[in-house]
């Protein structure tokens, strides 16, 4: 079992240092948090995911970081239904 992280820009640079030291985190960024830098946990070998509505309806799709997988709402309910929840939004 992983450990979901929800990431959102409030508290985002905090919760990004916290998940990249957590080897077992899946990272979602949602909302503002699709914003975030996440430069700075890309050696950790964690998954970072977006959802797709977020990213769309801030007009960042061509803008986000390729290494970030775009996700669904049934995909995060998935993700947050089979793992711990870390909620950082």
């Amino acid at each position: 079992m992983a450990n979901v992280y929800l990431i959102d820009k409030k508290f985002g640079n905090n919760s990004l240092r916290i998940a990249g030291q957590d080897k077992d985190a899946e990272i979602v960024l949602i909302q503002d948090g699709i914003y975030l830098d996440v430069k700075k946990i890309e050696n950790s070998g964690n998954k970072v995911y977006a959802v797709k509505d977020d990213v769309e309806k801030r007009g960042y799709t061509e803008i986000l970081s390729k290494n970030i997988e775009l996700i669904d709402y049934g995909k995060l309910v998935d993700l947050i239904l089979a793992n711990k929840v870390v909620n950082f939004a």
